[in-house]
């Protein structure tokens, strides 16, 4: 298998108008598995190959082992743990995971069950006497942080503070010099201050107090890794907040797009609620919310697929074309719940795999079942929708549904 330049596919994925449909895209870059691009980078794009970097050791998510490394966000700011590599990487997720899911938390997801029904039953709620809906704006970017926020123990009085910096951290990400004003960047720049500001201040007043929470729990652990700094602590906290906030959004508007073109499967759901948790995982490798990781860096020289890597070469993998690889599914273009061995990269995989994954799948297994269950004759106002300038996190950015009617 020869190393090929084709900037000309990963140059219009990037591009808007293939914001809508950058399968055909990823198709056609699936047949150069590994290709070298004209600034230096690697894109990957075919599953095997993408699966077997990310269980390699000689890949590093540390954007220092870069040879012309990537300029930090925030300047002298502890970065959160899926930044690092191991052992320092494995040490701050073992703490973390103590806390936030099996094998010691194993009952926090189930434990959040009824809060999450009933924060989503009461987001529905306020659709009462309105025809049109923004399931975006009016439900899914409202939904994780509320959840987040209880999770790590923010006072209920401060959760519309967290609510409108994750909002312009998140408008900032979509920052296009070219034709948004500088405003929207320099909010988001205050919004990660204030953030960061904010977690910090909860952290101290938690130390040496018991309470429910993440942030408590991280404060007064010495588990058999130590225990971690304040710094770090306030780093995996936004972790969840921001990633969480947009992997969950974008899963849920992707999702609701998906049933509502496909009516027969919506129709099932709302009789057959069991058929949710195959139907997100079959979400997550149609329609997924996170697209590319958009960087890697090669520790030393690697070999994938018959192609030498050079130490220190980004490495793109694009995850949404893994997952619609016809090597490895089946009429991967069709949306299928019953799909069998769905071993997809919705999560992505590896060390690095999603470590919020088990909240966000139940978060988007509860959303589409009551939203499936209580809109009546739901439909889409314009298909396809606006979508978010991101290709990396990719979902619509609206999605506008009328309810009722004939």
């Amino acid at each position: 298998m020869t190393t090929t330049e084709t900037p000309g596919a990963l140059r219009r994925i990037f591009d808007y108008s293939a914001r809508t449909d950058p399968y055909p895209l990823y198709a056609e870059l699936r047949e150069t598995p590994v290709a070298l691009q004209e600034d230096g980078s690697y894109v990957i794009s075919t599953y095997r190959e993408i699966t077997d970097v990310l269980h390699d050791p000689h890949l590093s998510s540390d954007v220092r082992n870069l040879s012309r490394p990537m300029p930090p966000l925030e300047e002298g700011v502890t970065t959160a743990f899926i930044k690092r590599d191991p052992p320092e990487h494995d040490r701050l997720r073992r703490m973390a995971m103590r806390h936030f899911g099996p094998p010691h938390s194993p009952g926090l997801v189930v434990g959040m069950e009824s809060d999450l029904t009933a924060t989503v039953n009461g987001l529905i709620d306020d659709f009462a006497g309105k025809e049109r809906i923004d399931v975006v704006d009016d439900f899914a970017c409202r939904f994780p942080v509320t959840v987040t926020c209880h999770l790590l123990g923010v006072p209920r009085e401060e959760e519309p503070r967290f609510h409108v910096w994750v909002n312009d951290i998140m408008n900032s990400v979509d920052y296009d010099p070219e034709t948004d004003p500088r405003e929207k960047l320099h909010k988001g720049v205050q919004a990660r201050k204030d953030l960061r500001r904010s977690l910090g201040g909860l952290v101290e007043q938690r130390h040496g107090r018991s309470g429910d929470g993440l942030l408590a729990r991280l404060a007064n652990d010495d588990g058999p890794d130590g225990r971690m700094t304040d710094e770090e602590i306030v780093a995996t906290a936004k972790l969840l907040l921001i990633a969480g906030h947009e992997t969950v959004v974008n899963l849920i508007a992707n999702g609701m797009l998906t049933l509502l073109r496909h009516p027969q499967v919506l129709e099932r759901l709302r009789h057959e609620p069991d058929l949710v948790a195959p139907l997100v995982e079959e979400l997550l490798r149609y329609e997924p919310s996170v697209h590319i990781i958009p960087w890697r860096a090669a520790y030393s020289d690697i070999t994938v697929a018959d192609t030498v890597i050079p130490k220190g070469s980004q490495i793109m993998l694009m995850l949404a074309s893994g997952s619609r690889d016809p090597k490895r599914f089946p009429d991967p273009d069709r949306f299928d719940p019953d799909r069998r061995d769905n071993q997809h990269l919705g999560f992505g995989s590896g060390i690095h795999s999603c470590f919020g994954a088990a909240l966000a799948r139940r978060e988007t297994q509860i959303a589409l079942t009551e939203l499936v269950r209580r809109l009546h004759r739901p439909r889409l106002v314009a298909d396809p929708p606006p979508y978010r300038p991101s290709p990396i996190l990719r979902g619509p950015i609206h999605l506008d549904v009328e309810q009722g009617g004939d």
